[in-house]
C-alpha cells in the first residue's frame, strides 16, 4: 500500500467513525491513551489534527516528549490502522479554525468544558509510520513517510 492510499483510508475511517485512540507519554514516563476527535484537512497530506483545551495533559505530554500514537479502526474490526509520529503544538488562529470547522460539531462534551475557542491549541501529528492490520484476512503492511 502506498503513503496516498494509507492516508485515504485513514480519512475514511475518520468520516466514519468520527473517533479514534490517542496515546502520548505522560509526564511519569507510561502511556496515556484516550479517545478524541481526530480531523484531516485537505491540501495538509501526512498530518492527522485535534484540539485540546489550554488546561489539557495532552498539551503538556506532547510539549516534553513529541511522540505520540494513533489507532483508528472500523466499527466492524475488519480495518485497523496505527500511526506513528511527531506533535506540533500549534497557537494559529487559521489552523484552529480549519481545524474546528471539521470537528466542531462533534464535540458536544468537549463545548462543555472548553468554552473559548481562542483558548484551543491543535495537535498536529506528522505522520511517520503507518501499519494497517487486516486481522480477519491474516494481512498486515508498514507504510514509512521518511
Amino acid at each position: 500500500m502506498k503513503k496516498k492510499e494509507i492516508l485515504a483510508k485513514i480519512s475514511e475511517i475518520i468520516d466514519d467513525e468520527k473517533t479514534a485512540l490517542f496515546a502520548t507519554v505522560s509526564l511519569e514516563g507510561t502511556p496515556a491513551v484516550r479517545w478524541v476527535t481526530p480531523a484531516v484537512l485537505r491540501g495538509r497530506a501526512g498530518t492527522i489534527y485535534m484540539v485540546a483545551g489550554p488546561r489539557s495533559n495532552k498539551v503538556r505530554h506532547v510539549k516534553k516528549n513529541p511522540d505520540v500514537q494513533w489507532s483508528f479502526q472500523t466499527r466492524a474490526l475488519d480495518t485497523i490502522i496505527t500511526v506513528e509520529g511527531k506533535v506540533n503544538v500549534v497557537d494559529n488562529p487559521s489552523i484552529r479554525s480549519e481545524v474546528l470547522e471539521v470537528v466542531g460539531p462533534r464535540l458536544r462534551a468537549f463545548w462543555q468544558i472548553n468554552m473559548d475557542e481562542r483558548d484551543l491549541f491543535v495537535l498536529e501529528t506528522i505522520v511517520e509510520k503507518a501499519i494497517l492490520y487486516r486481522p480477519m484476512k491474516g494481512k498486515k503492511e508498514v507504510v514509512t513517510f521518511f
